[in-house]
């Protein structure tokens, strides 16, 4: 890209637009980076119906503060998008909010209650389809859903959770919980699921993801049915790879779910990334107000956020350090998301000083949601702007 100094890691034919048609003579030194827009398949953008913990327009400017240029709407909304009506509220208000391109799921069942299937034909404008935040209990309601998408050419994506396992868990079922009197949740819980799902994706033979992978035994099961050939993806999320159950604090911006595991589930998971097992890094962006992160583990929401510290996070941790490359980055937060799930990569992409060091300041925050476990760390890498479909959506 000779019209630039700076260093550019975006393919030929997008450079040579880039630089045809923008002016970034401000960056135009050695300490400037552009990347390619990154994409978020799971987050929580709350709205319709829950607007006090986030908005279209406060979510997506926080992702693109992150260098996101799209994301993926989960469905854990009012109303939930279980029909062509009820997704169109979302879609009606991403139009009128979103800073960058939204893509929603449609939920796999009606209210994401596990007992009727939702209008899946019905909803020709969803991304996906998802229970998050929920499994799907039943196997013959998962069997009928993955059918139903197979047949319209969607994937499913799953959040694994038997709630039969729960047994009233709010973190991991290791040794904080014992020495700390908390109530865990056991591995099992999501590993089963995933095993029950990929027999059914054998059966069925529909394209399948797994939402925020937290266990080794997921890991596993997810690599052997790849070699076995099923069309299976998955992906994990920065504080899965980064913290592990030796992290935790009596500090509702600990509480997420999954949980953090033990140390052998993370480094399983950063084994899993790095030898492609795990195919994606997501945030599970999921704000709360602050009142509902301020009742400790036991009390608080499950969900913290992490679409800001994202990038950073995981370039400080795992690039600066030399366990994976800036393109092997890429392919986890760009590339594989894109090809998975058939999304364009148009004029999208971010300026960052990779050298720049910052603390992370919750106060800061462009979401609403302020709860994250990396509040105070220093973290590597500030993002100066992005451009999303060919217009500045942040600037520093």
């Amino acid at each position: 890209m000779t019209n630039f100094k700076l260093n550019c890691m975006l393919d030929c034919d997008t450079a040579t637009f880039v630089a045809d048609n923008f002016d970034l003579s401000q960056f135009n030194n050695s300490n400037y980076t552009i990347l390619p827009g990154f994409i978020d398949v799971h987050v929580h953008l709350r709205e319709p119906g829950f607007c006090y913990k986030e908005t279209i327009e406060t979510g997506t400017k926080a992702s693109a503060r992150g260098g996101y240029t799209a994301v993926c709407s989960m469905p854990n909304l009012n109303p939930v998008p279980d029909s062509a009506t009820n997704l169109q509220v979302q879609l009606d208000a991403i139009n009128a909010g979103a800073v960058i391109n939204v893509y929603p799921y449609g939920a796999i069942t009606v209210g994401q209650k596990g007992e009727k299937l939702a209008d899946l034909q019905g909803m020709t404008n969803a991304f996906a389809f998802s229970d998050d935040g929920r499994g799907v209990q039943s196997d013959e309601m998962m069997l009928e859903a993955m059918q139903t998408a197979k047949k319209l050419g969607k994937v499913i994506v799953a959040h694994c959770e038997v709630n039969s396992l729960l047994n009233g868990g709010y973190i991991h079922d290791g040794s904080y919980a014992k020495a700390h009197g908390h109530k865990g949740i056991c591995s099992a819980s999501e590993y089963q699921q995933v095993a029950r799902d990929l027999k059914l994706v054998e059966q069925t033979g529909v394209s399948y993801h797994v939402c925020h992978v937290s266990t080794r035994e997921s890991v596993q099961l997810i690599r052997d049915a790849k070699a076995k050939g099923l069309d299976v993806t998955c992906e994990t999320a920065p504080h899965y790879l980064v913290m592990c159950q030796d992290d935790l604090q009596e500090d509702g911006r600990f509480k997420m779910n999954p949980p953090l595991r033990d140390a052998a589930d993370r480094d399983a998971l950063i084994q899993g990334v790095l030898d492609g097992a795990i195919d994606v890094i997501a945030t599970d962006h999921a704000p709360h107000s602050a009142d509902e992160k301020s009742r400790g583990l036991a009390g608080s929401a499950f969900g913290i956020v992490g679409i800001e510290t994202a990038f950073s996070v995981m370039y400080t941790h795992f690039v600066k350090t030399g366990v994976m490359t800036m393109e092997k980055l890429l392919d986890l937060l760009v590339y594989n998301a894109r090809k998975r799930f058939n999304l364009p990569l148009g004029v999208d992409f971010s300026v960052w000083n990779l050298n720049e060091q910052f603390v992370v300041n919750t106060n800061d925050f462009l979401s609403k949601g302020k709860a994250t476990p990396f509040e105070n760390q220093t973290l590597y890498a500030v993002n100066y702007l992005t451009v999303a479909n060919g217009k500045v959506a942040y600037k520093k």
